[in-house]
């Protein structure tokens, strides 16, 4: 993530911990780098419409959505955004395009979001904690 002036941080929290944080997810948005506030405004949209009903909060100092327990969240990094949560497995093939870590996966700031991957993703945690 990134301090106010829009450099990269280390340490302390986590490689990338911000300095302060952002009381909603508009404040975050807005405070990011120019060029991931698309990127993010983007995923914002794309969780919304795969969950409408889960409620929008500022956790693990990032958007995160939770609906019966955690969805997902989101951060913006110098050069990708990354959305965070457990992966689902059945989705490993669509996702091995992408850099994957524990629990995230990594788009790129130059391309394209994969608004149905992310769909799928969001979706299978609503029905992950509607089940159990």
């Amino acid at each position: 993530m990134w301090d106010f002036d829009g450099s990269v941080l280390s340490g302390g929290l986590g490689d990338g911990a911000v300095a302060r944080v952002a009381k909603d997810v508009d404040e975050y948005i807005a405070s990011a780098p120019e060029a991931a506030r698309g990127k993010l405004a983007e995923l914002r949209r794309i969780i919304r419409a795969a969950a409408p009903q889960a409620e929008e909060v500022i956790s693990y100092h990032m958007p995160y959505y939770r609906y019966r327990g955690q969805l997902v969240g989101f951060a913006a990094y110098k050069d990708h955004v990354s959305l965070f949560g457990a992966l689902p497995a059945e989705l490993g093939k669509e996702l091995s395009p992408y850099k994957t870590g524990r629990g995230s996966v990594q788009f790129p700031l130059g391309k394209p979001l994969p608004s149905g991957l992310i769909t799928r993703i969001v979706k299978a945690h609503v029905e992950m904690n509607e089940s159990g």
